[in-house]
């Protein structure tokens, strides 16, 4: 089955020939919302976004309370950084299923795209309440994609260590306070003034990551010139 073929090499990533085979079974079934958004899929994958976006059209209009298109659309819209379009779609995303941790994550790295810095920590938050582990998953291409990269990633990284350690996790807080610093974002230390870190900041892991100093602080300076 042509639809079946195409999920394998989805799932080898040859995108091209998945292309080939969804457009085959749509021969026989024009407007199956399904095969649309995965033809959608893969052709975002192939970076033809022109092509993603009508298929995710197509899709919609096949069946207009078929949430994953909608977001598979706002995902194809940060990726051309237009963050406000990104914000509508994953919005309709939610409106047709409300308990969608990936669309709420995407939501909030639309939101800090747009520099909605208190939108993006509330969207996360819904995200993180109904999978704690939404920003951890390594998975493949699915149904619904999820957005895995955020412009500045040190602050995007800093923001996210505040939302842990204002829950009280610890080791969290630490690991993106690290990925932070990794990543370059030099106002890291300012966790010891932050009022969200006032109850892992005296973790042993916290502490390890403000203490160490990132590589870029051990660059020597050049020297005056005479």
């Amino acid at each position: 089955m042509a639809i079946t073929r195409g999920d394998i090499q989805m799932a080898r990533k040859d995108y091209a020939q998945a292309v080939a085979e969804y457009q085959i079974a749509l021969q026989s079934s024009a407007k199956d919302a399904q095969v649309l958004n995965k033809l959608g899929i893969a052709y975002e994958q192939l970076g033809e976004l022109d092509k993603a976006e009508r298929s995710y059209r197509k899709a919609l209009s096949a069946d207009k309370k078929f949430s994953s298109a909608a977001n598979n659309w706002g995902t194809l819209e940060y990726q051309r950084s237009r963050y406000g379009k990104a914000i509508k779609h994953y919005k309709q995303a939610l409106a047709r299923d409300p308990n969608q941790s990936v669309v709420y994550s995407n939501l909030g790295y639309a939101y800090y795209g747009n520099k909605q810095y208190p939108e993006a920590m509330a969207a996360f938050g819904k995200a993180l309440a109904l999978d704690p582990d939404v920003f951890a998953r390594k998975g493949g291409v699915g149904s619904v994609l999820q957005s895995r990269t955020a412009p500045d990633p040190g602050l995007f990284n800093f923001l996210l260590a505040r939302f842990y350690a204002k829950a009280g996790d610890a080791e969290r807080a630490a690991h993106y306070l690290k990925l932070s610093r990794d990543y370059g974002y030099k106002e890291f230390r300012s966790a010891e003034k932050k009022p969200e870190f006032a109850s892992v900041i005296k973790d042993p892991r916290v502490q390890e990551v403000l203490k160490v100093p990132p590589s870029y602080e051990d660059q020597p300076q050049d020297p005056s010139p005479h």
